[in-house]
């Protein structure tokens, strides 16, 4: 925030620590009460100064130690900032400045202010120097040339580094931010590992009943899923150790969290794929003929279920923090991982494996009740028709002409 420079000398005063003994000459033209706060002042501190309050008469140092300044009341607070950007100066010898804008009302009280204290009017006087404060420090301390109706330009010995940092400074440090501590855990080694392994148990126990379910609904087919989450975690396990060796990537207990929510999902493309076939031998075709044309109407449903997945995954990732957003890139890897596997790995195989006689037999393949439920109608179709249904054709008929 801007604030006025309150010792009658235009120049900082030195630093110095606050258990020397004060000299008499060392802050010259301060009041015995300025010149109290200079010396209770140490710049080797981490505060750097006194409690920045706006309504206040404080002592602040500058953000590298080496000046001390006594500063009145704030002139304009932070938030009224607009923005603050480095310019390079062609006019002025090819330099750097600051442009700075304030909004509206600061914009006002600054034009005022300025018009009353600058160089041109009242030469010398100590109220033409203003500060910016931030976090009780002078990040600047330039002096008032004229009056200044619009843009401020901060001018000085800056190069772009310096320039850019001031700007930073001014822009960023005007945002009225509060932190909230929401929440703090301290997990000891013992809790963290038995954590660890309570979620690989629980991840071994879903991946177990997902294969139980497989074997017993799908027979032959649930083969198949098990081979397809064998080699899914074999790739899992070789992403995992690359992002650890390249990027130090750790896996959490959140990670493994995502990793056993990506089983359901994994194991859900395959029940699509299987269902669809299932559809295409009710309808009377075998095994062999019907993969690809269940193969077709199931991937789409599997790209749309796994793009909802990602899409999740990757929001939560990019708004969350912490553990959280472990288990988001978790959930993310493992729903690409998915589609990887089911059309370059579970498709090619369940297309080869119906060419097999032993493995499309509808008693091995798990398709036998759907194949016999298929069989029925094809035989009632080509029946002919019995008398009650003929009866009651007459009857239709007789109905219809009367």
């Amino acid at each position: 925030m801007p604030r006025t420079k309150n010792t009658s000398s235009p120049t900082p005063a030195p630093s110095g620590s606050a258990s020397a003994p004060a000299d008499e000459g060392q802050y010259q033209g301060a009041t015995p009460q300025e010149a109290a706060l200079l010396r209770q002042l140490d710049c080797g501190k981490s505060s750097g100064g006194s409690p920045d309050k706006a309504t206040e008469v404080i002592a602040a140092c500058d953000q590298k130690g080496t000046a001390k300044y006594v500063l009145n009341k704030s002139i304009i607070e932070g938030t009224e900032i607009k923005d603050a950007a480095p310019v390079f100066d062609q006019q002025n010898l090819g330099g750097w400045q600051i442009s700075l804008d304030f909004k509206g009302s600061g914009q006002a009280i600054w034009a005022n202010y300025t018009s009353k204290h600058n160089a041109q009017v009242s030469p010398g006087d100590v109220a033409n120097r203003v500060a910016f404060v931030l976090d009780g420090k002078v990040v600047s301390a330039p002096e008032i040339q004229t009056t200044i109706n619009g843009t401020t330009s901060v001018t000085g010995d800056f190069n772009e580094t310096s320039a850019t940092e001031l700007a930073n400074a001014l822009k960023y440090g005007a945002l009225p931010l509060t932190f909230t501590q929401q929440e703090a855990q301290t997990v000891s080694p013992t809790l963290g590992s038995d954590q660890l392994r309570a979620g690989m148990l629980a991840g071994g126990i879903g991946l177990a009943l997902v294969v139980v379910y497989s074997l017993i609904y799908y027979r032959a087919l649930g083969l198949v899923t098990i081979a397809s989450l064998a080699i899914s975690g074999v790739i899992t396990y070789a992403c995992l150790v690359i992002l650890g060796r390249q990027i130090g990537f750790t896996l959490t207990l959140a990670g493994i969290a995502g990793f056993i929510v990506a089983v359901g999902i994994t194991a859900d493309s395959f029940v699509v794929f299987f269902e669809r076939l299932k559809d295409e031998v009710r309808e009377g075709r075998s095994m062999r003929s019907g993969v690809p044309r269940a193969w077709v109407r199931a991937r789409r449903t599997i790209l749309s279920a796994d793009a909802v997945s990602f899409l999740a995954a990757a929001i939560l990732y990019l708004l969350a923090a912490g553990a959280v957003k472990g288990f988001a890139f978790t959930l993310g890897m493992s729903t690409v991982l998915d589609l990887v596997i089911v059309f370059l790995f579970t498709h090619p195989l369940v297309s080869v494996a119906s060419r097999s006689k032993t493995f499309s037999s509808p008693r091995f393949s798990g398709l036998g009740a759907v194949a016999q439920l298929a069989a029925e109608h094809a035989r009632a179709a080509a029946a002919p028709p019995s008398a009650t249904a003929r009866a009651a054709a007459r009857r239709t008929r007789i109905a219809k002409e009367s």
